[in-house]
């Protein structure tokens, strides 16, 4: 990890809800911005926000998200995420998060994620799938 990864810095990003970001459970109609897929682009954004401050071969995995889903964004608005880090405590980073679709805010709260070496990361999961009887 680089020493600019510090509280403070903070990131926007936008994203269009497309027909994949949508639930379609409740008709064509009621065709709204998922949680699931908010959730993922939520992931995304922190995820790009944290990276430029990191060392080749590290990245970053999500460890806790917490989300208050506020109102329903149709299929085809333009949403806002602002992301922004709020603790550096080793390895891991809390990003508070909010996000509008320029009518109202859509959500706010709070994700982790953990900064991890890729090598390391692939050896652990190649004993733990030798483990588990999948190599």
């Amino acid at each position: 990890m680089k020493a600019s990864l510090v509280a403070g810095l903070r990131a926007t990003s936008k994203v269009t809800v497309d027909r994949e970001r949508t639930i379609g459970f409740m008709g064509e109609q009621a065709r709204v911005y998922a949680t699931p897929m908010l959730v993922r682009d939520i992931e995304m954004a922190c995820r790009d926000l944290i990276l430029a401050h990191l060392d080749p071969g590290e990245d970053t995995v999500g460890t806790r998200v917490e989300l208050d889903h506020l109102a329903a964004t149709l299929l085809g608005m333009a949403v806002e995420l602002t992301v922004a880090i709020v603790e550096v405590k080793g390895r891991l980073v809390v990003l508070e998060v909010s996000g509008t679709d320029g009518v109202d805010t859509i959500c706010r709260g709070r994700h982790s994620r953990f900064v991890v070496d890729v090598k390391t990361s692939e050896a652990r999961l190649a004993a733990k799938r030798q483990k588990a009887g999948l190599a």
